[in-house]
């Protein structure tokens, strides 16, 4: 019977009832919502005489009440003769949802690696409960990258059986790798076997040189002297890309430049400060803009000599630093907009980077200052995200009569996206659109559903109704959520005085890294080094005060992700 108020009200229940039930409601904004509930039945006082018999399968949640990162059992109940099942991560049992399927094996002849015969078997009508499979294997490590070792280490062995079997999967018995005879002390190899495993006497089973393909499932079967499986185990082995390094980016950190302060205001000074110069520099060049033109550029410096060399952009208020920084003093609108410093070492090796100053109109001492302000382009959102849509607003642009957008800093021909009319309100698609950009009167585009190739310059050129062309630059940073970091360390449990040292993988880049201890930020002491990307710490003549847990956040502008903790216990003399 179904109530007004969405209630549902079940008679009689019997067995069958058991189960789901889904509610499904809509609104008049045609907004829809789906709930679901279980209904259980005790079978503490059913009438049935034998209810396992006539039971359907139910599943036991253990703990029914899990918080993040605890670990949980589903509990099948009622199923005695069971031969098969597959579970799916949805209550939708189609193949992309599947997470594994499972046959019950037939008992192999000692020393065979092959499928055997099948053999009739009788129905019981009692049911009892299956052996207890105790044995455990786990990898060790527990995140492996190609190219490394992996053991899969065995604990918990039975004391009756006399061989042991790993397989590649879950239930194909074709896909042997190798047995291992107690009785014998002997191992035969299956034909899964690559050449690169060994398998030991205490069930454990060494994969040297891994490879992507050898991601999967394992699966070790145990067999006691009847002949009789008595334990089957299964692992999935993840094997993860050699991009997941530590110091893969590169053992030296990036160049970049930052502006000092972000935004200055006009008659202020800025400073254009850079990190992590390059060694063995022979020189380097600043210029005005995004493009190397030698009329753009501003300055030089010559490390070997120490001199600084004007060039035909410099006005007079700017000065170079030894240290590859640009002060630039008196700030004016001309001043906005990108600047590119280029550095070349011994070895010829030359790097670009470039930087924006933003000058501040709320700080102006121009009485009008929109009448000398330049053209400038802001991006919302700032930081955007693969999928996004972004917006370059154009500012300062009240008369336009044209304009055109281009994809680079250069404005030739083929990396133009379209060109815009006001006089015949007009768009013409030039061959870098991508269907994906809007154009606007004002000249702002709209850029939807970024991807990564959609990083790094546009071009804007304006053309005003008294015939004056500018051009201006914009950069487009597309940023990917990080991955989520994992640590390893070289030792769990170190003594005193002892060493140890924590590693953080993460394939991403351009990224920041972070130790966490006992879930606080790690205060570095004098003995404790980090790797020059961070990934890596290194704590030597460790102390009972290091023990605790560890673990690694690795972050962008656009997310944070931190690995699960490592715990380190130090123990005394």
């Amino acid at each position: 019977m179904v109530y007004s108020n969405g209630s549902l009200l079940l008679q009689n229940v019997t067995w069958n009832d058991i189960g789901f039930y889904t509610l499904q409601t809509l609104t008049t904004d045609l907004k829809a919502e789906v709930v679901h509930v279980t209904l259980e039945i005790d079978t503490s006082i059913s009438t049935c005489c034998n209810s396992l018999i006539s039971a359907p399968v139910m599943i036991n949640q253990v703990p029914q009440t899990p918080s993040i990162g605890k670990t949980i059992k589903f509990i099948v109940r009622n199923a005695p003769d069971l031969q098969a099942y597959s579970w799916y991560k949805s209550e939708n049992r189609t193949e992309i949802f599947k997470i594994a399927e499972y046959k019950e094996p037939r008992i192999p002849p000692a020393g065979v690696l092959h499928k055997p015969e099948e053999k009739s078997s009788s129905i019981c009508t009692c049911w009892h409960p299956s052996v207890t499979n105790s044995v455990t294997v786990e990898p060790v490590p527990l995140y492996v990258l190609d190219g490394e070792n992996v053991l899969l280490l065995t604990t918990n062995l039975l004391d009756d059986i006399i061989a042991l079997v790993w397989h590649k999967g879950v239930e194909n018995l074709d896909h042997g790798i190798a047995l291992y005879s107690l009785q014998y002390n002997v191992s035969v190899t299956g034909p899964a076997h690559s050449g690169r495993e060994t398998i030991y006497r205490n069930g454990s089973l060494l994969i040297q040189n891994v490879t992507l393909n050898d991601k999967g499932f394992y699966t070790l079967r145990t067999i006691n002297s009847s002949g009789f499986i008595v334990s089957t185990s299964h692992l999935y082995l993840l094997v993860l890309e050699s991009i997941w390094r530590c110091e893969h980016r590169s053992t030296s950190a990036k160049l970049t430049v930052e502006s000092i302060p972000q935004s200055v205001a006009e008659g202020a000074s800025v400073t254009l400060l850079v990190h992590n110069l390059p060694p063995n520099l022979l020189v380097f060049f600043w210029y005005k803009g995004v493009l190397l033109f030698e009329d753009d550029e501003v300055a030089r410096y010559i490390p070997v000599r120490k001199i600084s060399v004007q060039g035909p952009a410099h006005s007079g208020r700017e000065k170079v630093y030894s240290n590859g920084s640009l002060l630039l003093q008196n700030i004016t609108w001309n001043d906005t907009g990108f600047y590119t410093l280029k550095t070349l070492t011994t070895d010829l090796k030359a790097e670009v980077v470039h930087v924006q100053l933003e000058v501040d109109t709320s700080f102006s001492t121009s009485c009008n200052p929109l009448s000398s302000a330049r053209v400038m382009i802001k991006q919302v959102p700032r930081t955007p995200v693969i999928g996004e849509t972004i917006m370059f607003i154009v500012q300062n642009a009240p008369d336009l009569q044209a304009y055109s957008w281009y994809k680079s800093g250069n404005r030739a021909e083929i990396f133009k996206i379209a060109d815009y009319s006001k006089t015949t309100n007009s768009i013409s698609w030039g061959p870098a659109q991508s269907t994906r950009e809007r154009l606007f009167n004002d000249g702002s585009m709209l850029l939807q559903d970024i991807t990564e190739k959609d990083a790094g310059f546009y071009t804007l050129q304006t053309l005003s109704r008294d015939l004056k062309i500018e051009v201006t630059h914009v950069q487009l940073h597309v940023y990917t959520p990080v991955t989520t970091p994992f640590v390893r360390v070289t030792h769990t449990v170190v003594t005193v005085h002892g060493s140890v040292v924590f590693t953080c993988f993460t394939p991403d880049t351009g990224i920041s890294i972070r130790w966490i201890f006992n879930n606080q930020t790690l205060q570095l002491k004098e003995r404790m080094t980090l790797s020059p990307t961070k990934c890596s710490l290194t704590i030597d003549t460790v102390s009972l005060n290091d023990a605790g847990e560890y673990q690694c956040e690795t972050s962008n502008p656009v997310s944070t992700k931190t690995s699960h903790g490592i715990r380190l216990d130090v123990i005394g003399y």
